[in-house]
């Protein structure tokens, strides 16, 4: 640690409320000091979600202290913590993804759902994330990740991937079956080719030209132009991206009987009043997507390298990561965010 800078430059949040200038700073502060079963990570890149929109703009509930923003990070392991676990070694890569650390302790943790621990903590909100140079992290919750791949295509697989594999998972829909996706961005661009390649048809909600022309060239066997439109058959199933609760009552019109409709953002607006004979009777269920467990994330890594189900990705220097969240906020972006940080300390995958 010694040859090292002892300081680092990272992003803090200045000001909660729609993201524009001053939203967030970049300052300079004292690199992090790993403690027991952590590991201390260089960032090579970080992705940026719209759950970071959320942290910024003041929809999650403000926490006291300095937050840094970022949970789909990809990095470089340089030093380990005391109680080291073994898992990794200085120079490997690790991925860090929102969910910093469970419990372990509570009755949700103890039988398989960390994803719904009573006291969890999340990166780049209880912990801070990946729009720093550094960062400590739980080694316990890491992935590792193939050193021969590119930063910036890995790092959107680390939360909009992951939730976007559970949420599919959930849906427990099948080849022949009907899925219907309402919004069309990071997340939902890597559903749409998970479910193609598991032979399913696709049919895409979503506003804006630019969107909607992505999700014809991404294989979307039908795209609607607005919230009112309605896919040309009924949908088995089908994952709401938006962050708009008003939309769901018309969701579940368009769903066939026994459908499920899954709600997949951290935050969503407040849904209307439903009608139950047209919205809800015939068994149609309606479930929300709650975080992730580390065995999805395995799972989902493990099939996206095996199916080549790779991420489209707008770079942006370190240095922009305002401007990225203001494009992300105003749904000027095609593809993913990503932070360039730093790169490769072996040249691999720049």
């Amino acid at each position: 640690m010694s040859s090292r800078s002892s300081s680092m430059k990272a992003f803090v949040v200045r000001r909660h409320g729609p993201v524009g200038e001053g939203s967030i700073e970049l300052v300079s502060r004292p690199l992090p000091v790993p403690g027991p079963g952590e590991i201390l990570v260089r960032v090579l890149a970080c992705g940026v979600c719209r759950t970071d929109l959320h942290v910024v703009e003041g929809d999650l509930p403000v926490l006291s202290g300095e937050t840094i923003p970022g949970h789909e990070v990809v990095g470089e392991v340089v030093a380990l913590g005391p109680n080291s676990r073994g898992r990794f070694r200085p120079g490997d890569r690790v991925g860090v993804a929102w969910l910093y650390r469970a419990c372990g302790r509570c009755a949700y943790c103890l039988r398989g759902d960390e994803n719904l621990c009573s006291d969890p903590l999340f990166t780049g909100y209880h912990r801070p994330g990946g729009y720093a140079e550094y960062l400590a992290a739980d080694e316990s919750f890491c992935y590792p990740l193939s050193p021969d791949e590119d930063p910036l295509l890995q790092a959107p697989l680390l939360c909009a991937g992951i939730i976007g594999y559970r949420a599919f998972a959930q849906s427990g829909l099948a080849a022949g079956q009907r899925l219907g996706l309402y919004g069309f961005g990071s997340s939902a661009h890597l559903v749409l080719k998970l479910a193609k390649s598991e032979g399913l048809r696709v049919f895409v909600v979503t506003r804006g030209g630019r969107h909607r022309q992505w999700a014809i060239e991404s294989g979307a066997d039908w795209v609607g132009e607005s919230a009112h439109s309605r896919p040309p058959e009924p949908l088995d199933g089908a994952i709401l991206f938006a962050p708009a609760g008003d939309l769901v009552p018309g969701i579940l019109s368009c769903l066939d009987r026994g459908g499920i409709l899954l709600t997949a953002g951290i935050h969503v607006t407040d849904i209307p009043s439903l009608n139950y004979q047209r919205e809800l009777f015939f068994e149609k269920r309606l479930r929300s997507v709650t975080a992730n467990t580390r065995q999805d994330g395995l799972s989902w890594l493990s099939l996206a390298s095996s199916r080549s189900l790779v991420p489209e990705v707008t770079a942006y220097d370190f240095p922009r990561a305002l401007e990225a969240l203001t494009d992300l906020a105003s749904d000027r972006l095609r593809g993913v965010a990503v932070l360039r940080v730093s790169a490769p300390s072996s040249g691999a995958g720049s």
